[in-house]
């Protein structure tokens, strides 16, 4: 009854691209529709949970109105899919969540961090508004004092301090961290279906009304940061 989404470019450190962006896009509609399963897992292959965004991906963004249009319809469905997603959603974190990644996280219902992962949202470093989650999501977690601090600095944030910050729920040794994942969904996956289903729907009906306004603003101030100079500069720099 479990099933395990795993982000899975491990030798990019699990960096978005277009075609992971747009698998994001489709799969909680289709795990949705699967009629045996009933709790899932979101992880990340090899060392990293998600890098964030992959540069030549990034720069195509930049480049090109009708793919950046595109994606960031895409990024609003990924966001809005999983907050609708009927299935209690675990993220087994086992390394750097960051951007895009990071938002990934916080769309999940419980999350669990590997003590060598770290959240980070750089969105502004690189000329971007953080459209795709960090901006909508992050206040409904914790202060927004400290959330302006970290998408504004874009520091990281560690395992026990995102703890403490309220977005994780708890730290697990890293070896220990899937086995934990699976104990906690198959735990899960004997409660009365329909009740855990609908208790889900109703906490998460709090933050789709709390996200909409904001998430549209982000969503438009991230396509605009995406075409202007400062980011396309920044990029060039990177992958230089």
């Amino acid at each position: 009854p479990v099933r395990v989404v795993t982000l899975n470019r491990p030798e990019q450190l699990n960096a978005t691209n277009a075609e992971l962006h747009r698998g994001l896009s489709l799969v909680w509609r289709q795990l949705a529709e699967d009629e045996g399963a009933r709790v899932a897992i979101l992880t990340g292959a090899g060392r990293a949970f998600s890098a964030g965004g992959d540069f030549h991906f990034m720069t195509k963004l930049a480049a090109d109105e009708g793919f950046r249009n595109q994606t960031l319809e895409e990024a609003r469905t990924i966001l809005l899919d999983m907050i609708r997603f009927p299935l209690p959603l675990i993220a087994a974190v086992n390394g750097p969540a960051v951007g895009l990644g990071c938002s990934l996280v916080l769309s999940c219902d419980l999350v669990l961090l590997s003590d060598q992962a770290h959240l980070a949202d750089p969105h502004l470093a690189i000329g971007l508004v953080p459209g795709d989650g960090g901006a909508a999501l992050w206040p409904l977690f914790t202060s927004m004092l400290r959330v302006k601090e970290f998408l504004f600095t874009g520091d990281r944030i560690g395992p026990e301090q995102a703890v403490a910050l309220g977005l994780a729920n708890r730290v697990v040794p890293a070896a220990e961290l899937m086995g934990e994942a699976l104990k906690l969904a198959q735990r899960l996956a004997r409660l009365p279906r329909r009740a855990l289903r609908d208790t889900k729907r109703a906490l998460n009906a709090h933050i789709e009304k709390t996200v909409t306004g904001p998430l549209e603003i982000a969503i438009q101030a991230e396509a605009a940061s995406m075409a202007s100079q400062e980011n396309a500069e920044r990029v060039r720099k990177m992958i230089a």
